[in-house]
């Protein structure tokens, strides 16, 4: 049981001192790229499936 609150006692130590935490406006300015790669993926995605989508209504009004 020692080792484990060794371990413990070390983990929380490099949670609070070793760790460099990001300030409110870098997570501000991260949150905004992350939302913005997501709405372009999902627009990607988005237009290739519609396009997809369009290409085969053609493709089987042919046959």
């Amino acid at each position: 049981m020692g080792k484990f609150r060794e371990y413990i006692d070390e983990t929380s130590n490099e949670l609070f001192n070793k760790v460099s935490w990001p300030t409110w406006s870098e997570l501000q300015g991260s949150a905004i790229v992350v939302l913005v790669a997501s709405m372009i993926i999902a627009l990607i995605v988005f237009v290739m499936d519609f396009s997809f989508n369009k290409l085969m209504e053609v493709f089987y009004q042919i046959f």
